[in-house]
């Protein structure tokens, strides 16, 4: 097998959060304080999943470039965990490495769906807490028009969210690092402060509940290498926030 040196694995992650939620990351941070210097965060408005054009099939359009696009780096992260040996050699699947397969479809699901409910509950407590304490903006999970086409989108993006988050957060991260040469808990930090900075430009209420959401899905991992039961959780978690809203109204889930 071919190892690539420490060197090249920082320049490597450097590119891959570069491209993806690292520079996500930045770009949160630099909205949460333009909205700390406009008003109180209790006044703003973070907005997740917004209408791009009026006219409705440039709309659509738009909605799965978004999707198709984001997903991209996810496919660099799969390249870089597959393990190349010499011509000749079978390599070894990084979505079998990290658990980004069929392998065991009831019981990630059945994991997936108890990590939903354990993060999902807790978090709608979380921001109604934020939102008293005027320390989390109000958050709209989906602007989208109505259109015939909205709710199949937003599950989409839902499902987005979750393989680019827990793909490279939890499965790319963790074991760049642990190549390193990071302890688990140091991993763990680090994965988890991703995630929740990620989620600055909602507020400090998002950034501290997706940060332990982040050490809740990586402790889970470390467990059992695999993260199709977190981008199972990750997926219906946001799929109840962005179609209950869209039909219902009310500002729920995480972003």
């Amino acid at each position: 097998m071919l190892v690539p040196s420490r060197r090249r694995l920082r320049f490597e992650m450097l590119i891959v959060l570069g491209l993806s939620l690292g520079q996500s990351a930045v770009y949160s941070l630099v909205q949460l304080l333009d909205k700390m210097t406009t008003a109180p965060l209790a006044q703003g408005t973070s907005t997740l999943n917004r209408s791009q054009s009026p006219r409705e099939y440039f709309d659509l359009t738009y909605q799965m470039l978004d999707i198709f696009f984001a997903l991209v780096p996810v496919a660099l992260v799969i390249y870089f965990l597959t393990e190349h040996w010499p011509a000749g050699e079978r390599g070894t699947s990084a979505f079998h490495k990290i658990g980004f397969d069929f392998a065991r479809p009831g019981k990630d699901l059945l994991q997936g769906l108890g990590l939903a409910a354990l993060i999902g509950i807790p978090s709608l407590g979380l921001y109604a807490a934020g939102r008293a304490l005027g320390i989390t903006t109000s958050i709209i999970p989906s602007a989208l028009d109505p259109y015939w086409w909205t709710v199949p989108v937003l599950v989409l993006s839902a499902i987005r969210h979750g393989i680019v988050e827990e793909v490279i957060v939890v499965g790319y991260l963790l074991d760049r690092l642990g190549k390193l040469g990071w302890s688990v808990p140091a991993a763990i930090a680090a994965s988890a402060l991703l995630r929740g900075s990620y989620h600055l430009y909602q507020g400090f209420g998002p950034f501290i509940g997706n940060a332990i959401m982040g050490v809740v899905f990586a402790l889970v991992y470390t467990r059992t290498k695999r993260v199709m039961p977190l981008v199972i959780a990750h997926a219906i978690l946001d799929t109840v926030a962005f179609v209950g809203f869209s039909l219902f109204g009310k500002a729920v889930g995480l972003g």
